[in-house]
């Protein structure tokens, strides 16, 4: 049986014990209240029988009697015939006036009259007025029982009227107050059974036509899947709230949990809430820079049937795979430079055997002495002996190799000094290759005759430095015609590209600038525009300080590398 099935019946069960215990107490209730409306009603009777002059003074003189009279003789008395009047007016089931012994002179039974009564008289003998429930020899009935004083104001108690109405009779009343308690209870009991229907029709709606259980499984699956991807996972609900955010959304947006927000207002990208917007319902991926990471971004609105469910936003982290593309396309670079000098070096080893095979030994000795001086690989970096570390060489000397196929200088600032080794080569990448390549563009876009991009890099270990990691300095300028009427800083707002500014080509890639900026910022550090530049030439000249990406191990002492820039300035 389907839970909403048993909520149903449960319901309609409920409120059927409810309405047939409401109208049990009901129906008590009102049978109390006739009965001691018809208590009340013989006590009243009751009084003013008693309180019949006529009737004190016939029950005085009887009471005077030797005795007590006959009951032919009692049947056609006077005490009688007004005790029956007054029964028959007011529709009683019984008048009864007795002596002071509870003996009877008038009943609707002549054959009882002389005979002692069936109930206790003796509280009303005594003095007080009671009233009762109880079955006499007429039956059931509920009455009242009075004491008859003698004329006079003697007090003398000389008998009692007891005057009751038959159960019957309230049985009666109670029948006709019973229709308006049957239809308050079917009205109610109909209500209740709307109401469940209705209850259960809503949660179904609510619950998706689901079962308890399968809610429960869907909860537990749902926890485990959105907490257990990589990808970030944003739910909004058709109402514009945030209904799931998890771990991953947060990791990627670097902000807290949002979940119960209003979307309109949360404290996320801009693109993403225009990713839900209806226009942009079919709208493509797109990529945006948030908490210092390049995301691939995409929306897709959700359906069950045809209940609208809202959106489902999914966050895809692409920094890694970028800085990885970056990396090869740098190997690649040097890959096809070895080739090159590969070819170069061979070439160099079939004069050398020219040279000795025609006896030119001198000849040999001189080339190879050449040879040995200028090495075997040389990247076309101006002053590239002032990098002391491997990897920048390499970086760098791929740059050049690219630069110089776009007809671009690349060449090493003399205020160069790198002491230690780098020990975060993504980060470094990802910095300076935006740098380095959009410098590139700039000179080939600028209109300087001689294309050329500079650049200087220094680290700096102090003595918290030297624990945590040296900061490395780098200083990009380009030959180009600078940011010309733009801002500073609007070359790092995100989607910032070239085809905004042609002056600058190239001065924002996109996602380059707004990228390495907020890579930097997360180390503590920052990216800025030290020169804007002018049309021309010289061009814009960019800053970039990333902290902790520096190794001291193995760096060299002042001395040493004053030796080194002293050589490399000679």
């Amino acid at each position: 049986m389907r839970f909403s099935t048993q909520t149903l019946l449960l319901q309609l069960g409920v409120v059927l014990l409810v309405v047939l215990l409401s109208g049990a107490v009901h129906g008590w209730l009102v049978y109390e209240r006739i009965g001691t409306e018809a208590e009340n009603q013989a006590l009243t009777l009751a009084r003013t029988v008693a309180a019949d002059p006529d009737i004190r003074a016939g029950v005085q003189e009887i009471s005077k009697e030797q005795g007590t009279p006959p009951p032919e003789v009692l049947a056609a008395g006077p005490l009688q015939a007004a005790a029956e009047a007054v029964r028959v007016r007011t529709g009683a089931l019984f008048v009864v006036i007795t002596d002071e012994t509870g003996l009877r002179l008038a009943h609707p039974e002549t054959a009882r009259l002389g005979e002692r009564v069936s109930t206790d008289p003796s509280v009303a003998l005594g003095g007080e007025e009671i009233t009762t429930r109880n079955t006499g020899t007429l039956g059931p009935s509920a009455g009242a029982k009075v004491p008859v004083y003698a004329p006079g104001s003697s007090g003398v108690i000389v008998g009692e009227v007891s005057v009751g109405y038959s159960v019957e009779s309230l049985s009666n009343s109670l029948a006709r107050d019973i229709v308006p308690i049957a239809l308050t209870a079917g009205g109610a009991l109909l209500a209740g059974v709307l109401a469940s229907f209705l209850l259960r029709h809503r949660l179904q709606r609510l619950t998706l036509g689901l079962e308890p259980e399968e809610i429960s499984t869907l909860v537990h699956d749902q926890v485990a899947v959105l907490q257990g991807v990589d990808d970030g996972v944003i739910g909004i609900a058709a109402d514009g709230r945030i209904s799931v955010f998890n771990a991953a959304a947060a990791r990627l947006l670097d902000m807290p949990d949002s979940t119960g927000q209003d979307w309109a207002s949360a404290a996320v990208p801009e693109q993403l809430k225009q990713l839900t917007q209806p226009a942009a319902r079919d709208a493509e991926a797109v990529e945006i820079v948030a908490g210092g990471r390049v995301l691939v971004a995409s929306a897709r609105k959700a359906w069950h049937r045809k209940e609208d469910l809202g959106w489902v936003v999914m966050l895809r982290d692409r920094t890694e795979l970028q800085q990885l593309t970056r990396q090869l396309d740098a190997v690649g670079t040097m890959s096809t430079a070895l080739r090159a000098q590969r070819h170069e070096f061979a070439n160099q080893l079939h004069t050398i055997a020219g040279f000795m095979s025609i006896g030119q030994h001198d000849s040999a000795k001189e080339y190879l002495a050449r040879i040995s001086a200028t090495g075997p690989l040389k990247f076309p970096v101006e002053q590239a002996e002032l990098l002391q570390d491997a990897y920048l060489q390499a970086f760098i000397g791929a740059k050049g190799v690219e630069a110089s196929e776009r007809g671009v200088t690349l060449r090493i600032g003399p205020e160069t000094l790198v002491r230690g080794h780098v020990a975060d080569p993504q980060d470094v990448t990802t910095v300076l290759g935006n740098l380095i390549d959009n410098a590139v563009s700039a000179a080939v876009a600028g209109s300087a005759t001689e294309r050329w991009v500079e650049v200087e890099v220094l680290d700096d270990f102090t003595e918290q430095g030297v624990q945590d990691g040296g900061t490395l300095h780098i200083v990009v300028g380009d030959s180009g015609d600078g940011l010309g009427s733009l801002e500073p800083e609007e070359v790092f707002a995100e989607g910032f590209t070239k085809a905004e500014q042609p002056v600058r080509s190239g001065a924002g890639q996109g996602l380059g600038l707004a990228l390495v900026r907020q890579l930097a910022r997360r180390r503590g550090g920052d990216v800025r525009v030290l020169e804007s530049g002018t049309a021309g030439g010289p061009g814009a000249v960019f800053m970039a300080t990333i902290p902790g990406v520096m190794d001291s191990a193995g760096a060299m002492d002042a001395g040493t590398n004053s030796t080194l820039r002293e050589d490399s300035s000679g």
